[in-house]
This record gives structure tokens, sequence and C-alpha cells, in this order.
């Protein structure tokens, strides 16, 4: 992003970006995130497929899913639809 662009906090509510969505950290919008139990998890990416805004992705080079909070908003769908219940929605821990 070039010092012209405008950044997500500068653009008016409603208003339109004139270019993807991708480049802009939008993940200070949440209160709760994302926390995924390992040993719930089967890996079966219905998170991956529910997540709105692609912050959850499969790493099939590592192996894994991935969650970047950088753009996680913290909606909870992914823990919503999780068949096993190993994402929980939980307050970040407060640095003291």
């Amino acid at each position: 992003m070039s010092s012209k662009d405008k950044g997500w906090k500068e653009i008016a509510p409603a208003g339109v970006t004139p270019k993807s969505s991708v480049g802009f950290m939008t993940g200070d919008w949440k209160t709760y995130m994302p926390v995924r139990d390992l040993e719930k998890c089967t890996t079966c990416m219905m998170c991956v497929l529910y997540c709105p805004e692609g912050c959850i992705r499969w790493r099939p080079e590592m192996g894994k899913i991935e969650i970047d909070l950088s753009f996680c908003k913290g909606c909870g769908i992914c823990a919503n639809e999780c068949p096993t219940k190993a994402i929980t929605m939980k307050l970040p821990e407060k640095e003291e």
C-alpha cells in the first residue's frame, strides 16, 4: 500500500474501496478471537469453507490449518460451523 492509499479506518462508512480489501489489516475490529483445540480438530476444513474473510486457510505444504488473526473480525461463524466444537471464541488475554 502506498502512502496515497487510504487505510480502512479512513474510508467513510459504506464507502467502496478502490481495490481488494486483502491489503487492509482488519483484525483489530474483533472482540472475540477463535481458538482451536487441536485435540478435537479433525481437519474437516468446515472452518476454512465458512470463514467469510478467508482468514482461516488450509496450508497444504504444511499440512495444517492456519488462522490469520490480522484479518479475523471475530464473527464466530467458524466456531458455529465446527462439527466437533474444536473452535471456541475467547476474549484475548490482556497484557499487564
